[in-house]
């Protein structure tokens, strides 16, 4: 459908097993989400993309671990293991994913001093991609996300297509989660209250 595109979100060496920040089975849902890629017209890739000393990695704290949360500027943030560092084998896609019929990959948290979840903002919640602009000026009216990991960067991509008044659908099939902290059933109650459509 011209008016349709799938979103895949950050299928990454890192996020996959063996990464530094690997998601529990991320490299189950390659198949499936390389189906998905040639059932649609348009295909948008997310790509993490972090410069070394990022501040959201827990290194960049001198005493503090990683999955501990400090306070950012912008808001309370949650320190991860170094990940996707910039020119890294760790930030590249996971090397089976179907990336030829993608017309557009979107870098995010490549900002040292911010992260950035959402492929729609990055987490001051003003900061945007420009993926919102490049939808509408394409006629894209309905997203179908997929991808790593469902209870943060699908989810918050999900929770800020709806409210940009996009028709939103999210593949569970198709994603893994973190789950930190019961993070998973939240989220996905979260993207519910938002309108998506949860499958």
């Amino acid at each position: 459908m011209a008016d349709e595109a799938l979103i895949v979100v950050d299928v990454q060496n890192d996020f996959c097993p063996g990464g530094a920040l690997a998601v529990e089975g991320g490299h189950e849902i390659v198949p499936i989400v390389n189906r998905l890629i040639q059932e649609h017209d348009n295909v948008i890739l997310t790509q993490d993309w972090h410069p070394a000393g990022h501040l959201s990695f827990a290194s960049s704290h001198p005493g503090k671990a990683p999955f501990e949360t400090i306070e950012m500027p912008y808001g309370a943030q949650t320190l991860w293991p170094d990940h996707c560092v910039q020119g890294t084998q760790g930030a590249e896609f996971h090397p089976d994913l179907d990336v030829t019929k993608a017309e557009l990959i979107i870098r995010k948290g490549f900002r040292r001093e911010i992260d950035s979840y959402s492929t729609f903002y990055e987490n001051d919640r003003k900061t945007t991609t420009g993926l919102e602009g490049y939808l509408r000026d394409r006629g894209i009216r309905k997203v179908v996300l997929a991808g790593l990991a469902t209870d943060f960067c699908v989810a918050y991509s999900v929770i800020d297509a709806c409210q940009h008044g996009f028709d939103v659908t999210v593949l569970l099939e198709a994603c893994r989660a973190i789950d930190l902290n019961g993070s998973l059933d939240a989220m996905i109650l979260q993207m519910k209250e938002a309108g998506a459509n949860i499958l």
